[in-house]
């Protein structure tokens, strides 16, 4: 089990970090050597598997995930600003937060991608005949030249990383997700598997990220006494409820909201 309380994975919070660096590079690298071989086979697997893939990797655009967020964050914001209620207040409050960290743990990840694929210009598999598999043409315009990393991948990973560091139990299911999600774009033939890989990397680190900030914060996520982060009970929701069971819940005041 990965435990996900740590402040930062695979040891990159320790005095000898350069080396989880290393390893990932590695990783890179190796994915690179392997790149042509395992884009032709997975471009090579029958329609019956292709086609669903064609569906789950459409689960790699963060629209789906950033819309709903965005937009319950500016809802939950505002009725927090307009409630007088303290314990009502004190839980949009909450839910203002999470949805923020939702947004920006798989939103900022995905951006950063998508700048540095069109600042890199690497050419999709769809060119190797043309141009080999370590093209490069930086540009904004061409997608056919926005190979690495994957954009798909970042979203698909940094959403793991989220939902796990909110929930650990759906860490693992959402993990599969992305691997699938990952194995899409090479089947498809829109990206070599290294950029898969890459785009992995710079997913689950970034979500790692956004959550360090948030927790230096208090927002969402507190500070354990071994160093590392969890998320902060949503404890005024969970004692309205326990309070409502119990027929004692606190009603708002009539002059109030």
């Amino acid at each position: 089990m990965v435990d996900l309380t740590r402040s930062w994975p695979w040891g990159l919070g320790e005095k000898r970090w350069w080396l989880a660096f290393l390893v990932m590079l590695a990783l890179v690298g190796l994915a690179l050597v392997v790149d042509r071989p395992l884009s032709l086979w997975a471009q090579s697997w029958p329609d019956a598997v292709r086609v669903p893939l064609r569906e789950i990797t459409r689960y790699g655009e963060s629209d789906w995930i950033l819309y709903p967020s965005a937009v319950l964050f500016l809802i939950t914001g505002a009725l927090a600003l307009l409630v007088r209620w303290k314990l009502m207040r004190t839980m949009l409050w909450q839910f203002t937060a999470l949805y923020g960290f939702i947004f920006t743990g798989v939103g900022l990840p995905s951006l950063a991608t998508t700048i540095a694929k069109r600042v890199i210009g690497r050419a999709r598999p769809m060119h190797f005949d043309e141009y080999g598999s370590l093209a490069f043409q930086p540009n904004w315009l061409d997608w056919t030249f926005q190979s690495f990393p994957s954009g798909h991948s970042t979203t698909a990973f940094a959403l793991a990383a989220v939902v796990g560091f909110l929930s650990a139990r759906w860490f693992y299911p959402a993990l599969a997700l992305a691997v699938v999600i990952g194995i899409s774009r090479v089947a498809l033939g829109v990206h070599h598997p290294s950029d898969v890989v890459a785009g992995a990397i710079v997913g689950l680190l970034g979500a790692y990220v956004i959550r360090w900030l948030f927790a230096r914060r208090g927002w969402v996520f507190t500070r354990l006494a071994d160093g590392g982060i969890a998320m902060r009970p949503v404890a005024s929701l969970r004692r309205y409820f326990i309070l409502k069971r119990r027929g004692i819940a606190p009603a708002p005041r009539q002059d109030q909201p």
